[in-house]
């Protein structure tokens, strides 16, 4: 029985997209099946495994209209053992087009009963807004992986976040579980990262992964070659990060 896990945070630029894609790549490393799931217009999550968004025809968009099935939008990428749903910048239409249709939050959901059980891991990444797509992907979940950055205004916004994950669970999703709360972008020489480090920790301490995402320049330039960090570039520290982070995810799941 596959897990499906949604990454999520309505902030942008938290590290959101680079868990996603980076996660998935760590998992098939560690030889799991994983389906990446780009439910962000952006599409940078498919853009970012090696996948001419243009060219989309069939993705994330045509399942939650339901007018295609997941396996005839799923497409191999340039990581092993992952596939991808791809997005497409239509995708941004979907929310005004769900909105009349009954049981607009379980479209993704019901869309993928028929695969859930192909895969270990099916991880969807996230728009960066509450919308209807980000609800959809909470109701199809069973947990979710919220990723912070080690910055300013890093908690800004988490209780926005955590009030909503808390109304799904009481709508539409009781088992939705939070899987963690990840620190992204961790600069140990700024006083500022491990503060906001101390902060968190505090507040919700065993809520948060062991495993820290330190900056790292390969990370960010990953993306532009098509690659995962464990393809780009398995030494850098990026790649260490994500693995240990897939190692305390499967552990915990075991």
């Amino acid at each position: 029985m596959g897990k499906i896990i949604a990454i999520a945070n309505q902030k942008g630029g938290v590290g959101k997209t680079t868990t996603s894609v980076n996660l998935a790549a760590s998992l098939g490393v560690l030889e799991k099946k994983v389906l990446l799931i780009d439910a962000d217009p952006q599409a940078n999550a498919s853009s970012g495994l090696g996948i001419d968004v243009e060219s989309v025809e069939i993705g994330t968009y045509q399942i939650l209209e339901h007018s295609n099935t997941p396996e005839e939008a799923t497409i191999p990428c340039s990581a092993p053992n992952v596939w991808v749903i791809p997005s497409h910048i239509d995708l941004v239409a979907i929310e005004i087009e769900l909105v009349d249709k009954e049981n607009r939050e379980y479209m993704l959901k019901q869309a993928l009963e028929s695969i859930k059980d192909k895969y270990d891991y099916i991880i969807i990444d996230c728009a960066p807004s509450l919308g209807l797509l980000t609800l959809n992907a909470l109701t199809a979940a069973d947990s979710v992986v919220i990723p912070i950055q080690c910055e300013y205004f890093a908690l800004e916004g988490l209780g926005k976040l955590l009030n909503t994950i808390k109304s799904v669970q009481k709508i539409h999703n009781p088992n939705l579980d939070i899987e963690g709360l990840l620190l992204t972008m961790y600069d140990s020489r700024l006083r500022l990262s491990n503060q906001v480090v101390e902060e968190v920790q505090k507040h919700f301490n065993n809520m948060v992964f062991e495993t820290i995402i330190q900056r790292n320049i390969k990370l960010s330039e990953a993306p532009s070659f098509g690659e995962s960090i464990i393809n780009y570039d398995a030494t850098s520290k990026g790649a260490t990060n994500y693995l240990s982070l897939a190692e305390e995810i499967i552990k915990k799941n075991q």
